[in-house]
């Protein structure tokens, strides 16, 4: 088992859900933790939680889908922070759940520009300092989605079957590197996902996860500090991780 004792993790979307756990996680296992995301004083609590815990957290606020503002933010990190060592792509959403032909463009738009594009940016702008440093994790959080399609769900399955392809390609590209890459694949997990897919229905958003128990974000932090922790020669690729009650993306146990 690897020590992350001062090693540097950045989280994306790190204001809330899995990737706030996957911080604060992180932070526990002695990580010196930079979150990002959009909403700073989101991003403010959560390294207040963090210090309160005897952690230390930076936060940089930008927005994901804008290429040059998340340059700009790599960037400006000193040399205290500048060596990350552990990259968590978790920013990421859906919107909507319509049938293609009806569905909304700029539901579209917000999908694929943060799931894939922000993912694609943020590592480019990342990983070439792990490849000239000779170490490194990235841990991309996918879903169920991007293994199977379900009924309604096409360009969010679309975007979640980019990350699955991505993390396989970057793997494939770092072969010969002693980077690992991986990716961790959740079924239901009750964050705000489903309020934001829903456009703050909360009624509907709770229907979700209704007459089950879903996964917590800690459950999926859990599996990303398993993977950051094996030992350098095991590269975990893969995780899919469901609730109990859940067998796939449409086989659910209600009660």
């Amino acid at each position: 088992m690897e020590r992350l004792n001062n090693k540097i993790a950045l989280v994306s979307g790190a204001g809330s859900g899995i990737g706030l756990d996957c911080a604060q996680a992180l932070a526990r296992e002695g990580c010196r933790v930079i979150i990002t995301g959009r909403r700073a004083g989101r991003l403010e609590k959560v390294v207040q939680s963090i210090s309160d815990q005897g952690g230390t957290c930076l936060p940089l606020t930008f927005d994901i889908r804008n290429k040059d503002e998340v340059d700009q933010a790599i960037q400006s990190l000193d040399a205290n922070w500048r060596d990350i060592d552990i990259l968590i792509n978790n920013a990421g959403l859906g919107r909507g759940l319509d049938k293609l032909h009806e569905g909304r463009p700029e539901d579209w738009e917000a999908m694929i520009q943060t799931n894939v594009l922000g993912l694609l940016y943020i590592t480019r702008a990342v990983v070439p300092g792990m490849v000239a440093r000779g170490r490194g994790d990235i841990v991309n959080i996918g879903s169920i989605a991007g293994h199977e399609v379900y009924p309604n769900g096409n360009v969010y399955c679309a975007s979640k079957h980019a990350v699955t392809a991505l993390t396989k390609g970057l793997r494939m590209d770092l072969v010969d590197t002693p980077l690992r890459v991986s990716t961790v694949d959740p079924g239901l997990v009750e964050t705000e996902f489903s309020i934001v897919r829903f456009n703050g229905d909360q009624e509907r958003a709770k229907n979700v996860y209704k007459g089950l128990e879903p996964l917590r974000g800690e459950d999926v932090a859990e599996a990303v500090i398993f993977i950051v922790t094996r030992p350098r020669h095991v590269q975990i690729g893969e995780i899919i991780i469901f609730p109990t009650a859940q067998a796939s993306s449409m086989v659910v146990s209600r009660k």
